[in-house]
């Protein structure tokens, strides 16, 4: 090979990029890139938050669009909620018995059932169940309105999107959810006694003298209450991801999946820190 050759080699070999240092720049934009897109979420968030918060105390009031989505939200969710806290309390039930038949205690099982289900799994169970539903039901409703331009003309006709079609369903869940809660926490205990009972005799009258032995509503009122947070964080987010669906019926299908997965992950994430709360504040 001529010197002429070694030197094009050799500078050609210079120029090249380094393709170990290619990657970790890659990876530090698309870091960037992500964190970026991250707080841009959040921001729209609060911008939407916003305007739906003003748009829903100022008049007029939808109150015929909010009694129809109390229905849609509390109504047609209590079969599935009630089906998943009678789950949840036979499940619980089989559990307690058998781990405190191993420990001699099971004198405690009506009160180890109460607290757990009202306590623990009731609201969790609820959340989860009406986010699947319910978040997944709005963002594709909303998304549909809004590829079809139906929002746009909501809002030509001088009406407020933010007011008839977020606030309402919002506040729905809002409201809904505590007696959601409610409900479905009663089916476990009933059927929770009921698993029991086929096993052990125990009356209905024992179960609950037991179980609610020294209660108090410092023990069972917080927990069904933080579940409207968990409306608050559904209904919010739901709204937001239809609200702002781009994409024909792609984006629909993306704003329902999304609904249902941001809205369980922020209420999980959510019980975290109400648990902590409620601990510190009802010790």
């Amino acid at each position: 090979m001529s010197d002429t050759a070694v030197t094009a080699v050799a500078a050609n070999r210079r120029n090249a990029p380094d393709r170990r240092v290619m990657p970790i720049a890659a990876i530090s934009t698309s870091a960037i890139a992500f964190i970026g897109d991250f707080f841009e979420w959040f921001g729209n968030l609060g911008i939407f938050f916003w305007r739906v918060l003003r748009a829903g105390l100022t008049p007029p009031y939808e109150c015929r669009e909010l009694i129809r989505q109390l229905d849609e939200v509390g109504s047609k969710s209590l079969p599935l909620v009630a089906l998943a806290g009678s789950a949840i309390g036979v499940v619980i039930s089989l559990e307690a018995r058998y781990s405190l038949s191993r420990f001699g205690a099971k004198s405690m099982f009506p009160a180890t059932l109460v607290y757990s289900v009202i306590q623990v799994m009731g609201p969790i169970i609820t959340g989860l169940v009406v986010s699947g539903r319910v978040g997944a039901g709005i963002g594709a409703e909303l998304a549909s309105m809004k590829v079809t331009e139906q929002i746009d003309a909501i809002e030509a006709s001088a009406i407020n999107p933010y007011r008839l079609l977020a606030a309402t369903r919002i506040l729905a869940c809002i409201l809904m959810l505590p007696l959601l809660t409610i409900a479905a926490d009663a089916c476990g205990l009933l059927t929770g006694w009921f698993a029991q009972a086929l096993v052990e005799p125990l009356s209905f009258h024992q179960f609950v003298e037991s179980g609610f032995k020294g209660a108090t509503l410092n023990a069972f009122l917080p927990p069904t209450l933080k579940t409207m947070v968990y409306g608050f964080i559904i209904g919010l987010i739901a709204c937001f991801q239809g609200m702002r669906t781009r994409g024909g019926a792609e984006g629909v299908g993306r704003a329902a999946t999304n609904s249902v997965v941001l809205g369980s992950l922020f209420l999980m994430l959510a019980d975290v820190v109400l648990v902590k709360f409620i601990l510190v504040v009802f010790p």
